[in-house]
């Protein structure tokens, strides 16, 4: 689809309602407030991915490389269609299809960067005056590009925040966190688009991921390498169909099967609430004691149902012993383990715990907490996180907005801002050009400054007039997250 049809159908004419004259746009892309508590800095990830994907790959392939009849009368007949026979004109468009490339410059703070509510991540402007029209046409594109993949390492930076906290106090593995996190969300998503952006989010901060595609979206966009370095990964696993299909009467060969038979070795990870998860602990599992304890790989247990705080740490009002204790201590009956150097019990190394169902940061510090009041190390268990974690969000979870605030007419410079008198001031933009400083480890945000000025500071040209000039790999970002 020509990519200049990707946009919100007011954008089409702007162009003619700018002041005549104008001859530049110059916008930022900015996170204005946090809906989630405890968050004020937010994660900067997807915009190589938009420069490769959008301008590079699909400017190119549907609108530079197509003949220039061809694109005009899609779009002609598109915005004919869909406003009406209009003054929107096409010869702005034949002239873009002529230049043979974006004449526009984005200048950048690195990917992987926390970035305090109401400071810039990026900047553009048009390097060409016909073209002014450009910029601010961009933005419903990198808005719905870009704003999930910024949200979900936002959110999954918290999850690795809280995790590595909890490692730290309890655990002689700390670096077992990597793993920790796992994300199960893509089904949960609103499209494959969607579900793979935030899952590479996922991944600045963890290596635990079922979302295949994400390895291939890192390795195309982001410079990774599966060959030479772990991008994401995952384990065996079941689900209710498979031990279903077992029967009630034969769940217990069902897990002596899969355990035994199928993976007599390394990590294989079992649902087990399909009717009686307590059953399964305190009957099936003492019964493989055995096998499982030999065995050279953990099994995992899952329970995926109720709730995660209360099945995996126990219910301190629950109706019987067995969700009274819940399924860590339960494990820890049967198999034991150490009480490591810190003074927290760790299970063996063949048996262990995942919850994926309905985690939320709340319910991940919940569970970390409580199992060190009852004596476990954190990393007993292993957190699932899905789509209630990555799809309930929207750009407004971090106020997401890209906003012009400078412009030329006529060749003089205009500070332009908007301040509504109705708002809170979240609204409330920045004035004139931008300059990002570094102070004491924080990005700091510097407006009204002029041209020299703006060519200071922590904001790199990244891309300018079809050519993208620095390209980052998956493992600096990581470095720069972590």
């Amino acid at each position: 689809m020509n990519p200049l049809l990707l946009t919100d159908g007011y954008k089409v004419d702007h162009r003619r309602q700018y002041p005549t004259g104008t001859t530049l746009v110059y916008s930022n892309w900015t996170p204005r407030k946090s809906r989630i508590q405890g968050i004020d800095e937010v994660v900067f990830f997807g915009l190589q991915y938009f420069i490769k994907k959008y301008i590079l790959e699909d400017f190119e392939t549907y609108f530079f490389k197509q003949s220039k009849e061809k694109v005009i009368k899609e779009y002609s007949r598109r915005i004919n269609n869909y406003l009406g026979e209009n003054q929107v004109g096409t010869k702005h468009i034949e002239d873009l299809h002529d230049l043979g490339y974006i004449p526009m410059v984005i200048k950048a703070l690195l990917e992987g960067t926390s970035v305090p509510i109401r400071v810039p991540m990026f900047t553009m402007y048009n390097t060409k005056p016909e073209f002014f029209w450009l910029t601010n046409y961009f933005e419903t594109l990198l808005s719905a590009v870009i704003w999930m993949p910024c949200t979900s390492a936002t959110i999954a930076k918290q999850y690795r925040k809280i995790l590595d906290k909890y490692a730290n106090e309890t655990s002689s593995i700390p670096e077992f966190v990597d793993w920790q996190g796992h994300d199960f969300s893509m089904r949960g998503m609103a499209g494959i688009e969607a579900g793979v952006s935030s899952a590479s989010g996922h991944l600045l901060s963890f290596t635990g991921t079922d979302t295949i595609p994400a390895v291939d979206f890192l390795e195309k966009y982001y410079n990774a390498d599966s060959d030479n370095e772990l991008i994401g990964g995952s384990v065996a696993a079941t689900e209710h169909s498979v031990m279903c299909m077992g029967t009630t009467e034969g769940e217990l060969e069902t897990f002596k099967r899969l355990i035994c038979d199928i993976y007599p070795q390394g990590i294989v990870s079992i649902v087990s609430d399909t009717w009686d998860l307590w059953k399964v602990l305190t009957e099936y599992l003492p019964a493989l004691k055995n096998e499982i304890s030999s065995r050279a790989g953990k099994v995992v247990v899952r329970p995926d149902s109720g709730d995660p705080v209360d099945i995996i740490c126990g219910n301190p009002n629950g109706k019987n012993e067995n969700e009274r204790k819940g399924v860590i201590e339960l494990l820890w009956d049967t198999f034991g383990g150490q009480i490591n150097s810190k003074g927290y019990k760790e299970l063996i190394p063949q048996i262990g715990a995942i919850y994926g169902d309905s985690i939320t940061i709340d319910r991940a510090t919940q569970i970390c907490e409580r199992l060190k009041v009852k004596g476990f190390a954190s990393t007993n268990v292993v957190l699932g996180i899905g789509s209630y974690t990555y799809q309930y969000n929207t750009r407004d979870t971090f106020g997401f907005a890209m906003k012009a605030t400078y412009g030329e007419v006529n060749g003089e410079g205009r500070e332009i801002f908007k301040d509504p008198i109705t708002d809170d001031g979240t609204k409330k933009s920045a004035k004139g050009l931008m300059k990002i400083e570094l102070e004491n480890g924080t990005y700091k945000l510097i407006d009204q400054v002029d041209w020299e000025t703006e060519k200071q500071g922590a904001l790199k040209e990244v891309f300018r007039d079809g050519e993208l000039l620095i390209d980052q790999t998956l493992a600096e970002i990581r470095q720069r997250v972590r």
